[in-house]
């Protein structure tokens, strides 16, 4: 039985996830290095300490990953302040349902607490969560599966009591290994072969969690 359900922010709740395509690899780019796009994708959800080593695998030991992500940071906030953030599509319709039903929600995000909050806050999600969970709260972030653990002890809750919606590789494998029943809803990539192996569903949006719930 699904008594809570959690979910990624960026990419899955809020149209932020193509800003992190975009910017790692122009931030990098001003530092002197090149990212392919398929990189890029690959950094999803990635948290520390996984995301400085695949960049120094990548570019060298030598790479200031800390410069290098506050510039991203930089560049994707001046980007958001002036476009504004978008809800991904049946995201507030969702959680006010899950809200209506009485069934327990919560946030898993690699974004730190303080963007968490206003994001949700500019999107209108704000106040629909019974817990907001950063990865700075754990030890490891995504992949590792730190945060949905620690997810589901604020809850008070089994993992296995748990649905976890992701939309990236990383987030997924993050919650499965958890031993959350994990829902991808596809936004930047579809689900490979690999990832569909950590699955309870694929959906195609939003809408069709509910039903899945």
């Amino acid at each position: 039985m699904i008594r809570a359900v959690i979910f990624d922010m960026d990419g899955t709740l809020i149209d932020t996830e193509k800003y992190y395509r975009i910017f790692w690899p122009k931030a990098l780019a001003e530092f002197g290095y090149h990212m392919t796009d398929e990189q890029a994708l690959s950094m999803r959800s990635l948290g520390r300490p996984f995301a400085p080593a695949r960049l120094r695998q990548w570019f060298g030991e030598e790479l200031d990953y800390d410069a290098v992500r506050q510039r991203r940071k930089d560049m994707m906030e001046e980007c958001l302040d002036r476009e504004g953030i978008r809800r991904k599509p049946g995201a507030l319709e969702l959680v006010q349902r899950l809200k209506a039903d009485g069934i327990t929600t919560a946030v898993a995000t690699a974004t730190d607490p303080e963007r968490t909050a206003k994001y949700l806050r500019l999107t209108g999600l704000e106040g629909y969560f019974d817990r907001l969970i950063s990865a700075t709260q754990v030890k490891e972030g995504k992949p590792s599966p730190d945060i949905y653990l620690y997810a589901c002890e604020q809850l008070g809750l089994k993992p296995e009591e748990c649905l976890a919606v992701e939309d990236s590789p990383n987030g997924v494998l993050s919650a499965y290994r958890a031993g959350c029943k994990v829902v991808m809803v596809p936004d930047q990539t579809e689900a490979d072969e690999e990832t569909k192996k950590y699955l309870y569903a694929v959906a195609e949006n939003l809408d069709e969690v509910y039903e899945i719930i």
